[in-house]
C-alpha cells in the first residue's frame, strides 16, 4: 500500500478524519484523540492550516483544521466562541500541535470541542503541516478522480443493461455487486420481489420484511430513511410509483451509504423503469415463478432462506399445511394468461398461494392452508378455472404437507400422478382432480411406459403367444385375457369369449404349452395380467 493513502481506505468510499490521523507525515506527530472519537468518520473535503482568531469566515465545512494553537482566546469565552464557529461551518476536525505554546490542550478547549461533538486531535510532536498539506491534498484529488471514473462506470454498466433489454433480477444483481449490499426490489404493498444478498443471508435480509418495510415511511426521492437506515429510491411504472428499490446497510457498526451508493442506487431505480416498459409480464407473478422453482429443485442456502423469502412475498409461512397442485393443460400453447387467472382466482377467493409455470404447459400451485381449513374445495375451484382455460387440463394433487421444507417432495408426487394420467382418463365420480390413491397398475405401467425394461418384461412374458395368433390367425391372447379377467374362474371366461367350455379348456393348455406357464399358480396369474395391461399401455401410446 502506498504510504500516502490512508491505512484501509478502498476506493468506494471518502477520505475521512480517521484515514487522514492514520498517514505517516500526520502519524509521526504521535496523535491523540481528546474528543469527538464516535466522529472520526466524518469525510475530510480539505486541509486548512490556520493562526487566525476566527478562522471559520475562511471555511466552507469538511475542514481538517491545523494550528499551533498560537492564536487561541485566553478566556473561556472566546475559546467557546472559537470552536462554535468551527463546529457551525461543519470543520470535520481540530488539530492541535503541543509543542509551543502549549504542553496539554487548554481544559476550555475540551471542554467546549465535547460539548459541541468536534473532534480534537493533539499533536505530541512538531509537524509540518504544509507536507500535510500536500498528502492530504494528493490523496483527495485523486479520489475525486477516481470517483469521477467509478461514476462513469456505473452509467456504463446500467446503460448497457437498458440497452440490452435485462430483466430486473440482472439489474438489481448488478447493483447489489457494485455496491457490495443487498439491493432489494419490492411493490407497493411492500412484497419483496427480488432479493440479492451480499455478505448476508435471504434470511437475514427478508426475515419480518413487510413490518420492517413499513417502518421506513414513504418516500419521494433517494434518501436514506428509517430507524435501520436504509437506502431507497422510487421505481416508476408510466409516470406512477410502482415500488421502490433498497439498499441494506452491510451492517449496523459498516461503512455508511457514500455519493457512489446513492448514485448505482438511483440508476436502478431507472433502469427497472425502462425494464418494467420492455418485460410486460408482471414482476409479482416472476417473482412468484421464481420462488416455487427454488421450492421444487430445492434450490434455497436453508430452510430458513426459503421461509424468509416466501413470507417476503405475503405467503404466510407460519401456517402448519401446505398443498401442491399441478395443472397440466395440455394445449402446446403456453402462455401466461392461465397463470395469472389461476393467480386472481386465488387471489378473489382470498386464498393465499404461489402461482408460476414450472414448465411449457404446466403450472404449480403450493396452497398455504389455515390449520382447519379443507383443501379439497379450493383444488375444486382451482379445476374449474382451468378447464374453462383449456377442455383437456388436468390436476394433479401431492400429499398434505406441514412443512414449507417439503414441498419438493409434494410437487414430486403431483407430477407423479400427472404422469400415470393418460389423456381422457375418466375422474373419479366425486371430485375433478388426481391423487396419488388413483394410481393403480394400469396407470402405474402408463407412467413407465417409456422404460424398457417394461417392453422387455410384456415381450418376454407374451411374445410367444403374440407370433403364435399371428402366424395362425388365433385369439389365444384374447382368451387369457378373458381367462385373467375372471380371475381364472374358467366358466365365466368361456361365456365372455363366446366359447364352449371344452374349447376354453383347449386353449388355455395351449397357452400354457406355449408360453411354459401354469395357469393355475396365482402367483404366474398375476405375472401374465402385470403383462398384458403393460402391452395395453404400450399398444395404446
Amino acid at each position: 500500500m502506498n504510504d500516502n493513502h490512508p491505512a484501509g481506505h478502498g476506493p468506494t468510499r471518502a477520505v475521512t478524519v480517521a484515514d487522514v490521523l492514520a498517514l505517516p507525515v500526520l502519524a509521526a506527530g504521535q496523535p491523540q484523540v481528546v474528543t469527538g472519537v464516535p466522529h472520526l468518520d466524518r469525510p475530510v473535503r480539505w486541509v486548512h492550516i490556520t493562526e487566525l482568531t476566527d478562522p471559520a469566515s475562511f471555511l466552507k465545512g469538511g475542514e481538517l483544521v491545523l494550528t499551533t494553537g498560537m492564536p487561541l482566546p485566553e478566556d473561556v469565552a472566546g475559546v467557546r466562541r472559537y470552536v462554535d464557529e468551527l463546529a457551525d461551518i461543519g470543520a470535520a476536525a481540530l488539530v492541535i500541535e503541543l509543542v509551543r505554546r502549549y504542553h496539554r490542550p487548554p481544559d476550555a478547549l475540551v471542554d467546549a470541542c465535547r460539548l459541541r461533538g468536534l473532534p480534537l486531535v493533539t499533536l505530541a510532536k512538531d509537524v509540518n503541516f504544509l507536507e500535510v498539506t500536500q498528502v492530504v491534498h494528493a490523496l483527495l484529488l485523486g479520489n475525486q478522480a477516481d470517483a469521477m471514473r467509478r461514476t462513469q462506470r456505473i452509467h456504463e454498466v446500467f446503460t448497457a443493461l437498458t440497452l440490452r433489454g435485462a430483466g430486473p433480477e440482472d439489474v438489481v444483481r448488478a447493483a447489489a455487486e457494485m455496491c457490495g449490499r443487498t439491493v432489494i426490489l419490492e411493490n407497493l404493498v411492500h412484497q419483496a420481489l427480488i432479493c440479492e444478498p451480499s455478505g448476508g443471508t435471504v434470511e437475514e435480509a427478508l426475515t419480518g420484511w413487510e413490518q420492517r418495510s413499513r417502518a421506513t415511511g414513504a418516500d419521494d426521492h433517494t434518501a436514506t430513511r428509517g430507524p435501520a437506515g436504509w437506502l431507497t429510491a422510487p421505481v416508476e411504472y408510466q409516470g406512477e410509483r410502482w415500488g421502490r428499490v433498497v439498499m441494506l446497510p452491510a451492517r449496523t457498526d459498516g461503512p455508511a451509504f457514500g455519493p457512489e451508493d446513492t448514485t448505482v442506487l438511483e440508476r436502478t431505480a431507472m433502469a427497472l423503469t425502462v425494464a418494467r416498459l420492455i418485460h410486460p409480464t408482471p414482476w409479482e407473478r416472476t417473482a412468484h415463478r421464481n420462488a416455487l422453482r427454488d421450492l421444487v429443485d430445492q434450490r434455497h442456502r436453508s430452510a430458513e432462506d426459503a421461509h424468509a423469502r416466501c413470507a417476503a412475498l405475503g405467503l404466510p409461512t407460519d401456517r402448519s399445511r401446505f398443498v401442491a397442485t399441478l395443472v397440466d393443460l395440455r394445449t402446446g400453447r403456453g402462455g401466461t394468461e392461465p397463470e395469472t387467472r389461476l393467480f386472481q382466482d386465488l387471489r378473489t377467493a382470498g386464498i393465499p398461494a404461489l402461482v408460476g409455470e414450472l414448465a411449457p404447459d404446466r403450472l404449480g400451485i403450493l396452497l398455504a392452508l389455515r390449520p382447519s381449513q379443507p383443501w379439497r374445495p379450493i383444488v375444486e375451484r382451482l379445476c374449474g378455472t382451468a378447464l374453462s382455460l383449456a377442455p383437456q387440463a388436468v390436476v394433479s394433487v401431492g400429499s398434505e404437507i406441514t412443512d414449507l421444507s417439503d414441498t419438493a417432495r409434494s410437487f414430486r408426487e403431483a407430477a407423479r400422478v400427472a404422469e400415470a394420467t393418460p389423456p381422457g382418463q375418466p375422474l373419479p365420480p366425486d371430485r375433478s382432480f388426481h391423487e396419488l390413491s388413483d394410481i393403480g397398475l394400469h396407470r402405474l405401467l402408463y407412467a413407465l411406459r417409456e422404460d424398457t425394461r417394461i417392453q422387455e418384461y410384456a415381450e418376454q412374458q407374451l411374445g410367444r403367444l403374440i407370433d403364435y395368433d399371428t402366424q395362425h390367425g388365433t385369439e389365444l391372447l384374447t382368451t387369457l385375457r378373458h381367462y385373467l379377467e375372471a380371475a381364472g374362474n374358467k366358466t365365466t371366461a368361456a361365456r365372455r369369449g363366446g366359447l364352449s367350455r371344452e374349447t376354453m379348456y383347449q386353449r388355455l393348455r395351449t397357452i400354457e404349452s406355449l408360453l411354459d406357464r401354469d395357469l393355475e399358480s396365482g402367483e404366474q396369474r398375476t405375472e401374465l395380467h402385470a403383462a398384458l395391461t403393460a402391452l395395453d399401455v404400450l399398444r395404446a401410446h
